[in-house]
């Protein structure tokens, strides 16, 4: 049970991460991301590429300064280039039908186009198989918390995942820059005449959630010890219900959502004992949330939360 609650925690971190994403692009223009998955795919090949770079196929070792210059330079890298993948979407398929102000259905079909061409191109250039990470660290060493066994690149992650969630939480509730993405949020029109660059503070947002997509396709990839050019699907289907479930457009309810998701779909094999059934577990608590509470746990809008 200790084991998969600790797996259930990571898990969680990860879809919180990914969720956060959807849930500030939502919040500032009531709309999806549906290219988000490729966001968290292409973070994961940046740092795979560049980690692979600085340390080639000799494996890494598994405690120590290096296992931590390791995963918080994957991060760092994998934030970048999934950051510059989101301000791409929002420049080409995003802003030029913002500003002939389309019709929200435009946006969602030139999202899933931009996501179905991320996703061949990515599967074109770099293989359509799976990759083993060179320097897996799944063979670290492990330890015990409260029953469960924990590796060090475990507790490295969690504590660079908590770090990221804190960060973003600060600087929505207290910075400038989100004040601007609160009051566009939940007034485009006023927050413009308040003298807020719109076309700045929506591409930041798109930067900061592509940032955090990014530094999660890492994460993932760490996680299940391998890449493809399908591997966001599945993370961002269920961050996507992540939000859903914390609060779709609530930075804190992604967080809350991811973790409780995460805990959801892992707990319960302990009884059941068939790791298919984790996927079916995860959308049942979605929908009985949805039934009993329509706007998520939280359910509070991003321009009016912190």
């Amino acid at each position: 049970m200790a084991n998969l609650i600790a797996i259930g925690i990571f898990t969680g971190f990860i879809f919180s991460m990914v969720a956060l994403g959807y849930t500030l692009v939502y919040g500032v223009l009531r709309l999806i991301n549906f290219a988000h998955s490729e966001v968290l795919t292409s973070g994961a090949f940046g740092s795979y590429f560049v980690t692979r770079v600085i340390w080639g196929y000799q494996p890494l070792p598994v405690t120590g300064v290096s296992a931590v210059i390791y995963v918080v330079l994957g991060i760092v890298v994998g934030g970048v280039v999934g950051a510059l993948v989101a301000l791409l979407i929002e420049r080409v398929a995003y802003r030029p039908l913002r500003r002939r102000h389309a019709p929200k259905l435009t946006f969602l079909i030139s999202a899933i186009g931009a996501s179905y061409f991320l996703y061949n191109f990515i599967g074109k250039e770099f293989g359509r198989y799976q990759q083993t990470l060179p320097n897996a660290p799944n063979n670290g060493t492990a330890f015990t918390v409260f029953g469960a066994q924990i590796t060090t690149y475990d507790l490295i992650t969690a504590v660079a995942a908590i770090v990221l969630l804190v960060a973003l939480d600060l600087l929505v509730s207290r910075t400038k820059l989100g004040r601007g993405i609160r009051a566009v949020a939940q007034d485009a029109e006023a927050a413009s005449l308040m003298g807020v660059n719109i076309d700045w503070t929506i591409a930041s947002t798109f930067a900061i959630g592509g940032f955090l997509g990014g530094a999660a396709g890492f994460l993932f990839a760490l996680l299940e010890n391998g890449l493809s050019y399908q591997m966001g699907f599945k993370p961002a289907l269920f961050a996507f219900t992540a939000a859903v479930l914390g609060g779709i457009g609530n930075v804190r309810g992604a967080m809350i959502g991811g973790l409780v998701l995460g805990l959801a779909m892992n707990v319960p094999q302990y009884w059941l004992q068939n790791v298919w059934l984790e996927e079916v577990v995860g959308f049942l608590v979605l929908v009985l949330v949805l039934l009993f509470r329509p706007t998520g746990i939280l359910g509070e809008r991003l321009g009016r939360s912190a």
